[in-house]
């Protein structure tokens, strides 16, 4: 094994300790979706997990469930958006 051969392995064993390091420090951060003015938000953390949905009182209705329910999708895809975005912005660094 040549000296670049070693040199290479180095690199990549930073690399990869460095990677480690960003997804421990994204498993920490969260970013909120939110839908309906606020009626519905969505916790996630930067490895797009959903960690809480808050639904306000107001918006529950049993006559309009599917209102709810398209709340709630939609502040959940706001959400891990949001993480995306955060995730790929952290490993640009």
């Amino acid at each position: 094994m040549g000296k670049g051969m070693g040199g290479m392995m180095k690199q990549a064993q930073k690399l990869q300790a460095t990677m480690a390091k960003v997804q421990e420090q994204l498993a920490g951060k969260t970013v909120e979706g939110d839908a309906g003015g606020g009626m519905v938000v969505v916790t996630a953390n930067g490895h797009q997990e959903v960690t809480a949905i808050k639904i306000n009182p107001e918006v529950v209705d049993a006559e309009d469930v599917e209102m709810l329910e398209d709340l709630v999708l939609a502040a959940i895809q706001q959400a891990r958006e949001k993480a995306a975005a955060m995730s790929e912005k952290e490993m640009q660094k």
